[in-house]
């Protein structure tokens, strides 16, 4: 897919600029969108809930060890299409952000074994929502960056925020983790669904690099 086309060559790109750095996190994982339902009592046509389905993530982060703050790079998108309301389309959303983040030390608050084998992230940026529709009037090759596309695209200015624990889950292989995590969308003006505010949960799977 294009969109992760074009996020992977900015991702390799931050991890070369800052090599220098105490910790690099990359992750991948799956999970799903939370939200509000429309209300059913309503006689008007609403648009529909951004929610279900499974979304997957990934994302890269780099940390300085000193004071435990980084910036972190993520995108996620919904696995399958999914039907438009009376319209006849798909649609696929895109939920992608640029984030600081924060890995306070847990070493004085839990056991020194337990310190090495927990970590705690939390982030909060800002990214775009895009969604893409698919339908019979949804081709063009009038963009001279991409070329021919067969979707229409609706972008909208969100804000977010997230948490995640990181658990190193064999000894055998220090650096690998799971992280389990919670992120909050703020989508600005998302009026192709019922309601701007967006919960997505998921669970990643990761490796910590630490450079030398």
């Amino acid at each position: 897919m294009r969109k992760v086309a074009l996020f992977v060559p900015g991702f390799i790109l931050l991890l070369v600029t800052v090599a220098h750095s105490q910790q690099i996190d990359i992750a991948a994982g799956g999970g799903t969108l939370l939200s509000s339902s429309p209300n059913s009592t309503s006689e008007n046509l609403q648009a529909p809930a951004e929610k279900g389905s499974t979304y997957i993530n990934i994302s890269g982060d780099y940390v300085r060890a000193k004071r435990h703050l980084g910036l972190e790079l993520e995108t996620a998108w919904r696995y399958r299409k999914a039907s438009y309301p009376n319209n006849g389309e798909t649609y696929r959303p895109f939920l992608s952000d640029i984030n600081v983040i924060f890995q306070p030390d847990v070493s004085k608050k839990v056991s020194p074994a337990l310190a090495q084998k927990i970590g705690i992230d939390l982030m909060g940026g800002i990214g775009v929502a895009s969604t893409r529709f698919y339908g019979l009037n949804s081709s063009s090759c009038s963009n001279p960056v991409v070329g021919c596309v067969n979707y229409t695209g609706s972008n909208h200015f969100m804000e977010d925020l997230g948490a995640g624990l990181r658990y190193y889950v064999w000894h055998r292989v220090p650096s690998l983790f799971v992280r389990p995590e919670i992120h909050y969308y703020h989508i600005q003006n998302n009026r192709e669904f019922n309601s701007d505010n967006v919960f997505r949960a998921s669970v990643s799977i990761g490796f910590t690099i630490h450079p030398h």
